[in-house]
């Protein structure tokens, strides 16, 4: 089976493992996720992901409490973390491997980052869990999907979101809405597009790297990405 990607960085929300759930992680939705991932390595795609921490905690929940913004975006970094901790033994109880690489060090939870040896490791068939975001305040889990993406010299950036693709216009409010097969980086950053943030798309730009914005819960899609079929929007 012919495949237009061999190595992907997938990036998704973690309000995405809620599920019907207002707060945490849902089980059957966590496994669903999960099948996903597993559906690309069975293809023979090597596979890193990056997953956010909203499900557990957000800095509007200590705006006016006195906590300072570095130390609420310390917090997020950690609520990566426990997602990230989730995905792998999910991931390892379906008889695939997984490492955690952190960009916070935490002994005896997770791996240092270091580009190479994840090559190494996705190589083998392992899938790369990068928590903790870039490691630095004030940059959300886009840049860092955007950043370790270059840094694994992936061929492409995967960003769920809950619609498939960018549209003219918010579908859930305008039916005329159409979705937007694909996009230049300067278009999404003029427009000021809010699919991922600013900073992602233009370390994407700087590098060359593409960015396919589709919905992850739609049936076959992550498949019919990496065999290179219309599905989301292209920005490149």
């Amino acid at each position: 089976m012919a495949l237009k990607y061999r190595r992907v960085l997938l990036k998704f929300s973690g309000e995405a493992l809620m599920g019907p759930g207002d707060f945490g992680l849902d089980a059957a939705t966590l496994r669903k996720v999960v099948f996903e991932v597993k559906a690309l390595h069975d293809l023979g795609v090597e596979v890193g992901l990056v997953v956010g921490g909203g499900n557990i905690f957000r800095g509007a929940q200590i705006q006016g409490a006195g906590i300072q913004r570095t130390t609420g975006d310390h917090m997020g970094m950690m609520a990566t973390v426990i997602n990230a901790l989730a995905l792998r033994d999910v991931i390892e109880d379906i008889g695939l491997s997984a490492v955690i690489y952190s960009a916070m060090s935490i002994e005896g939870v997770s791996h240092g980052f270091n580009a190479n040896h994840v090559k190494k490791g996705l190589a083998t068939g392992q899938i790369a869990i990068f928590a903790a975001g870039t490691g630095s305040p004030f940059f959300t889990t886009d840049t860092a999907a955007a950043l370790r993406g270059i840094e694994i010299d992936a061929d492409i950036v995967l960003k769920a979101t809950k619609v498939d693709g960018i549209y003219t216009a918010d579908p859930s409010r305008d039916a005329n809405a159409t979705r937007l097969v694909e996009l230049s980086y300067d278009d999404v950053i003029q427009k000021n597009l809010q699919v991922m943030d600013m900073t992602a798309f233009v370390l994407c730009r700087d590098h060359q790297m593409p960015i396919r914005v589709f919905d992850m819960f739609k049936k076959d899609a992550v498949i019919r990405i990496v065999q290179g079929e219309d599905e989301g929007t292209l920005v490149h």
